[in-house]
């Protein structure tokens, strides 16, 4: 059996760079959408992704007990459940990003919305 070894820097190292890439290509794909209700929901998704990137950082200095979890496997799902943690914010009213984002998306396409 080939034992696996991650440190808690690489992980949270590899979670950060992913965050970063799916705002990034959240961004992008924001600014080319025309249909309203997909603006709308591209605008809820985005802040889904933001919620889920603040609560991670949240979490970050909160240690594991170590007879109850801890390891890789753990770190996992915790990333897995601050996504639905995300969504499920989104969806019950949010931050107050979505909308935000909504209104600057249809001033960026000239108000034709």
């Amino acid at each position: 059996m080939v034992g696996f070894s991650y440190s808690q820097g690489a992980i949270e190292s590899s979670m950060n760079q992913a965050g970063s890439a799916v705002l990034m290509s959240k961004k992008a794909e924001l600014q080319n959408i025309k249909n309203p209700e997909k603006i709308k929901e591209a605008s809820k998704d985005f802040e889904a992704v933001f919620i889920t990137q603040m609560l991670q950082h949240m979490f970050k200095g909160v240690e594991t007990d170590e007879i109850f979890g801890g390891g890789h496997g753990e770190e996992v799902m915790k990333t897995l459940l601050f996504d639905e943690y995300g969504k499920t914010i989104s969806k019950a009213g949010g931050i107050g990003i979505a909308k935000h984002v909504q209104d600057e998306l249809i001033k960026l396409q000239g108000g034709a919305l």
